[in-house]
């Protein structure tokens, strides 16, 4: 019994595979890109801010603070919402909205690829327009830069984004430059 117990134990045991797992000498080497969407932040930001240039974001916030929920909860965002600067860089751009306006409209200004705003009739112009569009691309670069770094991107992007939202709400007469850098009358 113990001269078969040995055999078997012989046989099984030479019977098992070996298999050996060799790997390459070179480290493996994996690219992967990650990109965050971070649309729906910008948005809010860029929603925030035109609120305030157009007037309308006065009147959400006498409203929330009625209640004692609005008060909480705007504390509550106020933690990463807009830094005083760009605050301020809106009520300048809400002073300045109905002239900036006006000079849209009549097609002396127009809004660019790069959300920003550029005189493309001269003749048509004052002294005072090269003045607003200075002070007006000014302030957009300030609001560009802050929401950039907010939300770790470029000021590029950020730029991109706010084309879109700027040329839809400008007025009709207004040139507007598509991304294909073709300027068009809206």
């Amino acid at each position: 019994m113990r001269f078969l117990f040995i055999l078997l134990a012989i046989f099984f045991s030479l019977g098992c595979a070996r298999v050996q797992v060799g790997g390459t000498k070179e480290p493996i080497k994996m690219d992967i890109s990650m990109r965050l969407d971070i649309y729906q932040h910008v948005q809010k930001d860029i929603d925030e801010i035109e609120s305030i240039v157009s007037g309308s974001g006065e009147n959400k916030k006498a409203a929330d603070q009625q209640s004692l929920l609005g008060v909480l909860v705007s504390v509550a965002y106020a933690q990463g919402g807009l830094s005083p600067e760009v605050e301020q860089a809106a009520l300048r751009r809400k002073d300045r909205l109905a002239e900036l306006s006006s000079w849209q409209a009549k097609g002396v200004i127009g809004e660019n690829k790069n959300a920003l705003v550029e005189i493309r009739n001269p003749q048509g112009a004052d002294s005072s327009v090269s003045q607003i569009v200075d002070a007006e691309n000014a302030d957009r670069m300030i609001i560009y830069a802050s929401i950039a770094n907010k939300n770790g991107t470029s000021v590029e992007e950020i730029q991109k984004l706010y084309a879109e939202r700027l040329q839809a709400g400008a007025p009709s007469g207004t040139p507007i430059e598509a991304a294909d850098s073709v300027w068009e009358v809206k």
